[in-house]
């Protein structure tokens, strides 16, 4: 046996998209015809590499990533010339369906089809990936006939997708496909195709999809984001699908549901003094004090920080000090309809540590701290 030190490709160089490779040959052939075509005699002895390999350096490996994201965005600004009439009318037909959007491929192609499922069914558009392969052994029976089917293959020639095209066209399914070959058998027999033919993969080799793949992508991001905006999908409904995340949190969360309500509150009369107030503030624990009215409107408020130039303040005697000297008038507060997030950004864009929680007519309903809001992770 003689070592193998490197194998010389240059099988259709520069084409896009690894499953051409196996095209017009089958599934079970193509690898083995292909392979009986390149390799020698048994006793033939094998080429050795006449390239060395250099160790990379810095700038050769940052140079190599930059190229990909250069092939690949260009990749895309292609991409964008072509959402057309067609791209229109995948999004009509999802729109119009009363089924689920299912989506289909093999390899890469199937991956990218379950992330664009997935994108899909967080967005408002109910979707779910099927394996092809599986789907010809009893997973078809998942696709009903209200279904609209998205498959994916870039060379449009993946027999496990073409094998189901005649059952799933018997059972009247509509069949969008997403192929970088409008020729291809998959791309003549869909009803609608997505062009997302690229001219180079990233990859050297021009073997590993990789711009073939991004551009499926953002096909797939396209169209769930254009169905996002038809049917007026809002912040509100995201969160709906998002309940266990922080999205769904940041979004869900209102002051009513972390607030401190009823005795919780702190809060003293306009007639206190600051020691009833710091009393107050000790037994709430809030680090603040809201200071009412008779109607218990708000007048002001005191936190640490006014204890803190309070003391600070020679011309103050603290022992004998009214709340009113000493509060700050028109502080910062927020309702109790408002997002919790809203909240946060409020403290945040202030530097304050709490709000108080008024309704309309200025009446204390709530109080909250920063704590209230880490406890409930909404930051």
């Amino acid at each position: 046996m003689h070592a193998i030190v490197a194998v010389h490709l240059n099988l259709r160089a520069r084409q896009p998209g690894l499953d051409q490779f196996t095209d017009g040959f089958g599934v079970q052939g193509a690898f083995l015809l292909k392979w009986r075509a390149i390799l020698p005699a048994p006793a033939a002895t094998m080429p050795q590499s006449v390239i060395p390999a250099a160790a990379p350096t810095d700038a050769s490996l940052a140079a190599s990533g930059r190229r990909v994201i250069q092939v690949e965005a260009q990749a895309l600004g292609s991409l964008a010339l072509r959402i057309d009439g067609e791209f229109s009318a995948a999004c009509r037909l999802i729109l119009a369906s009363a089924g689920r959007v299912v989506t289909l491929g093999m390899g890469k192609s199937g991956h990218i089809a379950h992330k664009v499922a997935a994108t899909l069914a967080s967005t408002g558009t109910p979707a779910f990936f099927v394996h092809p392969a599986e789907a010809g052994h009893g997973d078809l029976g998942m696709i009903t006939d209200a279904d609209v089917v998205l498959a994916l293959s870039y060379s449009g020639e993946s027999d496990e997708v073409l094998t189901l095209l005649p059952v799933l066209k018997r059972q009247g399914n509509k069949v969008i496909a997403m192929t970088g070959r409008p020729a291809s058998t998959l791309a003549r027999e869909a009803d609608i195709h997505l062009d997302v033919s690229v001219t180079e993969e990233a990859c050297p080799l021009a073997l590993a999809p990789t711009s073939s793949t991004t551009a499926s992508l953002a096909m797939g991001d396209a169209l769930a984001v254009a169905l996002l905006e038809a049917r007026g999908f809002t912040a509100d409904d995201f969160a709906r699908s998002h309940p266990a995340g922080s999205l769904g949190r940041r979004l869900l969360l209102h002051i009513t549901d972390v607030m401190h309500a009823g005795e919780e509150i702190p809060r003293v009369h306009l007639g206190a003094t600051l020691s009833e107030a710091l009393v107050e503030m000790s037994r709430k624990r809030l680090g603040m004090t809201a200071v009412v009215d008779d109607e218990g409107r708000l007048q002001g408020l005191f936190t640490d920080g006014d204890l803190r130039r309070t003391l600070d303040n020679p011309s103050v005697d603290v022992r004998s000090a009214m709340i009113e000297q000493v509060m700050t008038r028109q502080p910062r507060t927020i309702a109790a309809d408002r997002l919790a997030v809203e909240a946060a950004r409020l403290m945040e864009t202030h530097k304050i540590g709490g709000l108080v929680v008024v309704d309309a007519s200025q009446r204390v309903v709530g109080a909250l701290n920063i704590h209230d809001l880490l406890r409930a992770r909404v930051v």
